[in-house]
């Protein structure tokens, strides 16, 4: 999992190093699961993000509009 939920502060935050785990994962299996979706939505709506993960995660957009990532139903792969 890629967020991390403070109970005393409603906020969500990326665990450091999440983008590049995401990004790999979806990269290994060429699919992005619901689980990645909602840690992408975070990634994308967290104001500290830094560049190289924004970049990396055009990339990540630009490859499930030309369909080479693929939009699955499960919530998460296992290993």
């Amino acid at each position: 999992m890629i967020l991390a939920l403070n109970p005393t502060n409603p906020t969500v935050n990326l665990l450091p190093g999440a983008i590049n785990e995401l990004i790999a994962v979806v990269r290994d299996t060429n699919s992005i699961t619901k689980a990645d979706r909602y840690g992408l939505m975070a990634a994308i709506l967290d104001e500290s993000l830094s560049e190289e993960d924004r970049c990396s995660i055009d990339r990540l957009l630009r490859s499930l509009y030309k369909g080479r990532v693929k939009v699955v139903d499960e919530i998460s792969y296992v290993f």
